[in-house]
């Protein structure tokens, strides 16, 4: 058996450290390490305030899934921590892709994979919800605010209304590049009822709070892994509960409505009605190059492309007869590339188990509360501008 190299696991997190504290840094002052009003050391150790706790839940979400194996002794791999951090020039980041294990060995039980899949997400989830609550708890006066937009002092507690206004004005010139946190069913509730109304910050301002966003970011990575599709932590929970031969049968329904809703929107009938050739020609090589996306999307679902192309033009006329009939519906495009991920790479379907015994009552209840968690913690539109 392969030893564990503990440097590198130890390297990796210790680099990942680094760089989502120079990332949380970046959001909390809206500048950068780089370039002009460049921030030095005292910023990026203002940046802790983000990493510890964000890297917290990560940490405590992994080794959920590292131990529960080490319990149901499937060989495992301590996390790897991605380090990606894009202050260079190519725009703000969170500084890490997230962490994963490697299950080493053929995993021979459904409830294996169940006791796996749900350890990480659940124990993460906790640590998420504590985070939340001391982040809307504690937050700081409004004063603190203007430590970060000086020119907002001027307004006073009155300061929200003049973001409101410059906002809109940027973006009737197109110059728009504030960040909303679309709410989750939980993140509202902790604003609504939790935090104090008099020191919550105004929507856009959001982000510069290092507790809160970490926080937020939690909640949006549980619930990714939580989708219930292929070998997400999601999949090996509904994968539990339902057996091999309804998830597949129920996994691409899934993922074709995920995606569905994903591009609802990007494309309208009344985007292509212009007399203008250049705009014409440019809008349908979009289109284009969207339904090849789509097509690769859906590859895996069928052995025959036939039968994947019918999907993906499909979901392309039904996008296109909802915005005729309903214009203002919207999803969330974003969505769409961890769609291709998923559907191009890592695969709609579960891998197959031996042994397909049905879960007890414990842990449906479990698998129950999981899905739970995904649905509380699941924002439509996660960012926002």
């Amino acid at each position: 058996m392969q030893q564990p190299k503990y440097w590198l696991h130890i390297l990796l997190f210790l680099i990942t450290l680094a760089t989502t504290t120079a990332a949380g840094a970046e959001w909390m002052y809206g500048r950068y390490f780089l370039g002009p009003q460049a921030m030095g050391w005292p910023e990026f150790w203002a940046g802790l305030n983000f990493s510890l706790p964000f890297l917290t839940v990560l940490t405590v979400h992994e080794f959920g899934h590292y131990f529960v194996a080490k319990a149901n002794r499937v060989r495992v791999t301590l996390p790897y921590y991605i380090p990606l951090w894009l202050g260079f020039g190519l725009g703000q980041s969170i500084g890490t892709m997230g962490a994963f294990i490697r299950i080493q060995e053929f995993i021979t039980s459904r409830r294996k994979y169940f006791d796996i899949g749900i350890a990480g997400p659940l124990a993460g989830f906790v640590v998420a919800l504590g985070l939340l609550w001391y982040g809307f708890t504690h937050l700081p006066p409004v004063d603190y605010i203007f430590t970060i937009h000086p020119e907002y002092k001027q307004y006073g507690l009155d300061y929200g209304r003049h973001v409101t206004e410059a906002v809109d004005k940027a973006k009737a010139a197109g110059n728009l590049s504030a960040v909303v946190l679309g709410d989750s069913l939980l993140f509202w509730f902790f604003k609504t009822y939790v935090a104090d109304p008099s020191r919550l910050p105004h929507p856009y301002e959001m982000v510069h709070y290092p507790y809160l966003l970490a926080g937020y970011l939690s909640l949006f990575f549980t619930s990714l892994n939580l989708i219930p599709i292929g070998q997400l932590d999601g999949g090996h929970v509904l994968y539990g509960l339902i057996g091999r031969r309804r998830f597949n049968a129920l996994a691409p329904v899934l993922f074709t409505g995920f995606i569905f809703y994903g591009g609802l929107g990007l494309f309208k009938l009344s985007d292509f009605a212009t007399s203008d050739d250049a705009v014409f020609l440019d809008q349908f090589s979009k289109l284009i190059f969207y339904g090849v996306t789509l097509f690769l999307m859906f590859s895996r679902v069928s052995e025959q492309w036939v039968t994947n192309l019918l999907i993906a033009t499909s979901v392309m006329a039904v996008q296109f007869g909802v915005s005729f009939f309903v214009p203002q519906a919207e999803g969330y495009a974003g969505f769409l590339v961890f769609g291709f991920v998923l559907g191009r790479f890592l695969g709609v379907y579960h891998p197959e188990t031996e042994q397909d015994e049905p879960l007890d009552t414990r842990r449906i209840l479990l698998g129950l509360l999981a899905l739970l968690v995904f649905v509380l913690s699941f924002s439509p539109k996660p960012f926002m501008d």
